[in-house]
């Protein structure tokens, strides 16, 4: 059976080992976690933790049944369709010679970043958008040698309808 991308977020205990009896729940089963991301809600008692993984159906509903059980696990939601905003940050460092600042510049705006840092060789940006943007725009700026990168991993909210 073919696996699909799955993103689940969980509404948690904001207690100390939470997050590790969550990836070892993964972990022990052979779950892979593809993006891991957690924090603090407006309430401090609670965290929003959200997981993508690629796994079949039939494994996604054991997933879901074993992460219920946990105590500390509050709500599950899967935010897989659209029913859910999912957005990805992206810190990039880009290689910036001099005849290539124009063209990466023009590229950083297209995708509405944000610059962070311009220096004598490199440009640090910040960019915001679903993992789909932020790929296509990593393909872009490859042939200008990305020196340095890092993802948030994904963020998701229900839609309130």
């Amino acid at each position: 059976m073919e696996t699909t991308k799955y993103t689940l977020t969980m509404l948690v205990e904001n207690e100390p080992g939470v997050t590790a009896r969550i990836t070892g729940l993964f972990a022990g089963r052979g779950y892979n976690i593809e993006t891991i991301c957690g924090a603090p809600t407006a309430n401090p008692k609670m965290s929003r933790i959200t997981i993508t993984t690629k796994v079949t159906p039939l494994l996604l509903e054991q997933v879901k049944k074993q992460i219920k059980r946990l105590v500390n696990v509050i709500k599950l939601r899967d935010m897989t369709g659209e029913n859910a905003v999912k957005r990805e940050m992206a810190l990039i460092c880009v290689a910036a010679e001099p005849e290539n600042r124009s063209k990466i510049k023009q590229i950083i705006d297209e995708f509405n970043g944000t610059m962070m840092d311009e220096g004598k060789q490199l440009y640090m940006f910040e960019i915001t958008g679903d993992e789909d943007t932020i790929d296509v725009l990593l393909e872009k700026l490859e042939p200008f040698g990305i020196k340095k990168l890092t993802r948030s991993g994904v963020l998701a909210l229900y839609k309130e309808i």
